[in-house]
């Protein structure tokens, strides 16, 4: 299950590790054209852990219009006495080389969203501003195999803007790559009701749904030889598809259900068509599974 301030990984053009070295540039002189928050902390402290992944995630979520500096106080000493950081975790917000506003300990991510928007609000920019750069983010953090920095991120883009279908998607697809099931139904059933038949929306039920049948698939290798001791029991082919696209084969499963719909298109009400509907929908409209999966559907049904 997906909670915020665990384990986001940093955007490296977004939020830096900073040094006394290069303070001034990162900071003081970024600060000129956006603002900076400079997150003050330690490997020992604990409220850190959860502060500063979760103020990394609402900065990444603002899409550009802040960064974030982070700075060891146990390595950088200096700058620390220098800006009389007492205690940590410190926060303080750098707008055109000076600090105009900050916090100390750690905060809920309602409150750390409100304080990013505030300090960009100070800077003359547009707090719901590059969510759209922040969604493409989240979904390279994904593709990446992140999917809790994803999750984190999808979430903190929810927090400024709740009608954003695609981070309600990301969110449950996020979820879903965690194996976290119950909660990725959560944030679907949680979705506004105006988006039930979105794109993003129906490609998260139709994952979710492939997810729930790979929970029950049985192993591949057992079912092929069984569909092959009797080709004609279209339920044992139903299950060897379902077995391969939860191993990750989707074209191979692709294929069985054509030659499934083949052999009986009316089969089960239309079992064979329907779960390669599912198929299609949990992918990108222009993956090839699909375009050659559509193609070959068409031929069979207008042959």
């Amino acid at each position: 299950m997906l909670e915020l301030g665990q384990g986001a990984a940093p955007a490296a053009d977004l939020i830096k590790d900073v040094t006394e070295a290069d303070f001034m540039a990162d900071v003081v002189e970024a600060s000129q054209t956006v603002p900076v928050i400079v997150d003050f902390w330690a490997p020992w402290c604990g409220p850190c852990k959860t502060l500063g992944p979760a103020l990394e995630a609402a900065v990444t979520a603002a899409g550009g219009a802040v960064k974030m500096a982070k700075v060891n106080v146990d390595e950088n000493q200096m700058i620390a006495g220098q800006l009389r950081v007492q205690s940590i975790p410190t926060v303080f917000a750098f707008w055109q080389g000076q600090p105009i506003d900050g916090f100390q300990g750690a905060l809920p991510p309602s409150e750390i969203t409100a304080f990013v928007d505030r300090v960009i609000e100070a800077s003359g920019g547009a707090a719901d501003g590059g969510l759209e750069e922040a969604v493409e983010a989240a979904e390279e953090m994904l593709a990446a195999g992140d999917a809790q920095s994803a999750g984190e991120t999808f979430a903190a883009i929810l927090e400024q803007d709740q009608s954003n279908v695609a981070a309600f998607g990301g969110l449950a697809r996020a979820n879903i790559a965690m194996g976290a099931l119950d909660q990725a139904e959560a944030v679907l059933n949680g979705a506004p009701a105006e988006m039930a038949e979105a794109p993003e929306i129906e490609a998260a039920h139709a994952q979710l749904e492939l997810a729930r049948q790979a929970e029950n698939a049985g192993p591949v290798a057992e079912l092929r030889a069984a569909v092959e001791a009797d080709p004609g029991n279209h339920q044992l082919r139903l299950d060897l598809a379902q077995a391969l696209h939860a191993a990750g084969e989707t074209e191979a499963a692709v294929d069985e259900l054509l030659d499934l719909f083949r052999r009986d298109r009316e089969w089960n009400d239309g079992a064979a068509k329907a779960q390669l509907f599912t198929i299609f929908d949990s992918l990108k409209p222009n993956d090839p599974v699909v375009l050659n999966g559509r193609r070959k559907l068409s031929s069979i049904i207008f042959a």
